[in-house]
């Protein structure tokens, strides 16, 4: 085989394993854009490598993606980016190659809002065991030889990530909710908010219902509320149509249904641009937490997708 046949070949196997990489990559990372990055780092790395001497391509890649993500959440820069109370998961559209793995309830909960966010609270280490033993099923001799760790290590930092997992799991209801069911809560939410019904939106949340907004990029810091009554009047206020609002959209919107990271999730859409999403929490029939998306950097990969996406009737054509 000549060099370019052997390049080519080469290649091939490295896009093989592309869109596998790329899911590890976004739940270590929360961040598509950055998975994306490390993902091309990584084929940087394979093109530099005596390919050879590498005898399972998969293991070397996932090694070489595992320790590139790790490298970026130990950074000096990110660690400002992901302390200063401005970061959130940057959110995809259901059906994503990235958010695959989902065969599992665990594959499907690590690529929730939720959990990527909790991922925060974890070591890099701590992330890294979790991710690899849960969800892409590698055992401790296989996670000890991508980490340059010890097996006993290994354990240690899943018992470790576990238990806050399952902390996490118990606010969540630690089951998966009916779709049905959760469309039928966002649409009375949102008919709520846009007509002003506040008691009707109290009704709607758990009585320790939180919400998070990232102030459309707006502001250094996250918005957060923590009480039904400041959700509902925050709620009541953003929703209601203004004409500055349809001026900071850039248009009039629709809002749609979707999901976003397999929970249920409103779009907010101006042509075919993605300008806001809102995604719940759901559990035992009421929302449990809230979150609203409108930084344009967070939206660009959710945009794509929706350009190729066939979506329902609105929910409001023209808000």
């Amino acid at each position: 085989m000549d060099s370019s046949a052997t390049d080519r070949f080469d290649t091939s196997r490295f896009e093989a394993s592309r869109n596998r990489l790329a899911s590890l990559a976004y739940r270590l990372l929360g961040s598509a854009a950055d998975a994306e990055d490390a993902v091309q780092d990584a084929f940087l790395h394979w093109q530099a490598a005596d390919r050879q001497r590498i005898k399972v391509p998969e293991a070397w890649l996932t090694k070489v993606v595992t320790n590139l993500c790790l490298d970026r959440l130990r950074s000096a820069q990110a660690r400002r980016e992901r302390t200063v109370g401005a970061w959130l998961p940057e959110p995809l559209l259901d059906g994503d190659p990235m958010l695959g793995p989902a065969d599992t309830f665990e594959q499907r909960e690590s690529v929730s809002l939720a959990v990527l966010t909790l991922m925060e609270r974890l070591s890099p280490f701590e992330r890294a065991v979790y991710l690899l033993r849960e969800v892409f099923s590698y055992s401790h001799a296989e996670i000890a030889e991508i980490l340059d760790i010890t097996e006993p290590a290994s354990q240690q930092h899943l018992h470790r990530a576990r238990r806050r997992i399952t902390a996490a799991r118990r606010r969540g209801g630690g089951v998966e909710v009916d779709q049905v069911s959760a469309r039928r809560i966002v649409e009375e939410f949102l008919a709520a908010a846009s007509s002003g019904r506040t008691e009707r939106l109290v009704a709607l949340l758990t009585d320790d219902a939180i919400a998070v907004s990232d102030g459309a990029g707006l502001t250094a810091r996250l918005l957060q509320y923590d009480t039904p009554q400041r959700i509902a009047a925050v709620a009541r206020a953003g929703f209601k149509p203004t004409p500055a609002k349809r001026r900071f959209a850039g248009g009039t919107p629709a809002i749609h249904y979707a999901l976003v990271n397999g929970a249920p999730a409103i779009l907010v859409v101006v042509g075919d641009q993605v300008v806001g999403t809102v995604t719940f929490d759901i559990t035992n029939g009421k929302i449990a937490t809230v979150r609203g998306i409108a930084a344009p950097t967070r939206l660009a990969r959710l945009t794509e997708a929706w350009r190729q996406h066939e979506p329902d009737t609105p929910l409001i054509t023209q808000w």
